[in-house]
């Protein structure tokens, strides 16, 4: 739900858990479209929640939104 940002389903900031498998299971084999659409989706929280006179830290928005994404695990160099 916007501008709040909270999950439709169970009212908790979105991305939730179930929202996140969602994600995982939409974009899969598209892991870099999800980082760039989650990454889309901070900014826009970000402005929403300016405009409602919420300034959450970026850094908590980032864990929010893009933390919960694996690592990318460093490719074996061929030798």
């Amino acid at each position: 739900m916007r501008p709040a940002w909270l999950c439709r389903s169970c009212a908790v900031p979105w991305p939730c858990g179930p929202a996140r498998l969602d994600l995982l299971a939409e974009f899969r084999g598209h892991s870099i479209a999800l980082a760039f659409y989650l990454a889309a989706s901070m900014y826009e929280a970000m402005d929403d929640m300016h405009r409602l006179g919420s300034r959450p830290a970026p850094g908590v928005l980032h864990t929010r939104f893009l933390g919960w994404l694996s690592p990318r695990r460093p490719r074996p160099h061929a030798g």
